[in-house]
């Protein structure tokens, strides 16, 4: 599993503005890829992914959409995925800073 960019900085948004990135992984394995869990840092961040396998050398994205109500000042949110790749753990990152109206 392999990950064109793994970290993501959505740079500056108002605080209650909501903000969403796919971030694009290939299978590079030689089995069909099954992700089993994406889990986020928060609940202010919700990961969508495909629930099907997929084969080797095609490619899928994982949405992430932050919501930024009640936030303010850096934000630094992990979203861990649980595959059966080899490692089966992946770590991805959205950074950035909520500016209080």
């Amino acid at each position: 599993m392999s990950f064109e960019d793994s970290k993501y900085d959505f740079g500056e948004i108002i605080q209650g503005e909501k903000i969403s990135h796919s971030f694009t992984f290939t299978n590079t394995g030689d089995a069909p890829l099954i992700i089993s869990s994406v889990r986020a840092t928060c609940g202010c961040t919700v990961p969508t992914w495909s629930k099907e396998p997929i084969e080797p050398g095609d490619s899928e994205e994982i949405k992430v959409v932050f919501d930024s109500e009640g936030k303010s000042g850096t934000q630094t949110k992990d979203i861990t995925i649980i595959s059966n790749a080899v490692p089966n753990t992946s770590v991805l990152r959205i950074t950035g800073e909520v500016i209080v109206p």
